[in-house]
């Protein structure tokens, strides 16, 4: 249970921050950057669950989603998975049901759409428009994470979710722009 009484600490005032096992690291850390980016992905959700209103299957998927990338966040701010046996309190880390639901979702919403011919531009509906933004802050956060990954030992379960996650964003997009119908589509060349 996380009990929130002060706000601020004053710890972090020179530049460095608690990881998930107490060590103390730079706030410009890999491990840091690599949850601070989930963490910015799930404020970018919220902005995007703003228009999800008037579908409420996506505006659930989005909460739960929210939720996945707060159990990511712990996760990611953990080191030493070596050492999880030894915890006091058993740590987060994403599973492989994560993704297996996610990929369930993508082939659900997939199975409306029409084949793409061309690469589609982030717009059309509002709602499509912000997935977007959460597609390609996924991406960042999944980029973050695989250099993470190439210094320290990390969940690899945890790469393959924020890749799903990104593909998952695409697809939702596509069907917040009406299954597909209003998705802006790339025209090569057309301004030369």
């Amino acid at each position: 249970m996380v009990v929130l009484n002060k706000i601020y600490t004053r710890t972090g005032d020179k530049g460095d921050t608690a990881l998930g096992n107490g060590a103390r690291v730079a706030k410009h850390d890999a491990r840091v950057n690599a949850y601070g980016t989930s963490d910015e992905l799930n404020a970018c959700i919220g902005v995007a669950r703003l228009s999800s209103s008037d579908d409420a299957k996506m505006d659930s998927a989005l909460s739960r989603i929210q939720n996945d990338l707060f159990d990511l966040g712990a996760d990611l701010c953990r080191p030493e998975m070596d050492k999880d046996a030894e915890a006091e309190y058993p740590p987060l880390r994403i599973a492989q049901s994560h993704v297996d639901r996610l990929e369930s979702e993508i082939d659900a919403m997939n199975k409306d759409l029409a084949a793409l011919r061309s690469f589609v531009l982030p717009g059309g509906s509002a709602l499509a428009a912000h997935l977007h933004i959460c597609r390609t802050v996924a991406r960042r956060a999944e980029r973050l994470t695989t250099e993470l990954a190439t210094a320290e030992d990390i969940n690899p379960v945890a790469v393959t979710y924020l890749n799903r996650l990104s593909d998952w964003f695409f697809v939702a997009s596509r069907h917040a722009n009406d299954n597909g119908a209003r998705d802006v589509l790339w025209v090569p060349g057309a301004n030369r």
